[in-house]
């Protein structure tokens, strides 16, 4: 073999270990437990991928900082104290090629004057929004006109919808409560009380499945992601924790995984026949 070939098969073997690699990290979560493909993945190293959203005639803004947790890596605070805001994730994703979100949180206490029916009482020590874009020319899409004042008032279309996973303060018999400042966004009473406080849980829903449910018909394609703690209702304080956020499709791990390799033995196989 001369060193031109010696020379290839090196670029080769590089070459195979990137894309190995690409399509593994495409598959596995970074817990390594799961096998699904995953378009969103937050493990709060950094705070680049979000921005603060404050909310007009609120004043005082919650604290969003990064902490390391003790078996490693790092999760994000929240800490709210008669006070309201949010972070907005920077990009969007199609609910329709990817329906599933999971992630997990902790809270330090709820608000004892929370209500989810009631406006003075509409504050949650987290919540997880599903933000629907609007887009007129959507298929599904329903209401347009209201849409297009928006934008004529604002200069931007609003959101057109949302959903809303929050941990309530009680339990609700109903499983999708319609916010009372805005029946355009609907809540989902995931945890209530305080008897899981200081404990992390690990949440998973299908955003499609939920919206149907909630809205009884089909949402735009695109949404983002956004979470907030709240208490400028209540005028309580809180404090809670995101570990990581995680967006992906629906689908059987094996033929995920089978798909893959067989992509990347196609790959090897028409590079070794160059």
């Amino acid at each position: 073999m001369g060193p031109g070939s010696v020379r290839t098969s090196a670029l080769t073997v590089a070459v195979v270990f990137l894309l190995l690699s690409a399509a593994w990290s495409f598959i596995y979560t970074a817990d390594g437990e799961s096998r699904h493909a995953v378009i969103f993945r937050e493990d709060f190293d950094s705070l680049d991928r979000w921005k603060p959203h404050k909310f007009k005639k609120i004043d005082n803004m919650c604290i969003y900082t990064l902490v390391p947790l003790e078996d490693g890596g790092s999760a994000v605070k929240a800490q709210s104290s008669n006070s309201a805001s949010g972070m907005v994730w920077l990009g969007e994703f199609d609910v329709y090629e990817y329906p599933m979100i999971r992630w997990r949180w902790k809270v330090s206490n709820v608000y004892v004057t929370g209500n989810a029916l009631d406006k003075a009482g509409d504050d949650y020590p987290m919540r997880i929004y599903i933000i629907f874009k609007y887009d007129p020319a959507d298929p599904h899409v329903k209401k347009k006109f209201k849409y297009g004042l928006g934008k004529l008032l604002y200069g931007q279309y609003p959101p057109y919808a949302s959903l809303n996973y929050i941990w309530a303060n009680r339990e609700h018999r109903q499983p999708f409560l319609p916010n009372p400042f805005a029946k355009e966004a609907m809540m989902v009473p995931l945890r209530s009380g305080s008897g899981l406080a200081g404990q992390w849980l690990e949440e998973e829903r299908n955003i499609l499945t939920d919206y149907r449910a909630a809205f009884g018909e089909d949402p735009p394609a695109l949404a983002g992601i956004a979470f907030m703690n709240d208490s400028d209702n209540t005028g309580e304080a809180s404090e809670s924790w995101i570990d990581w956020i995680e967006i992906y499709k629906e689908q059987d791990a094996g033929h995920s995984t089978l798909d893959a390799v067989e992509k990347q033995q196609g790959a090897i196989s028409t590079m070794q026949q160059d």
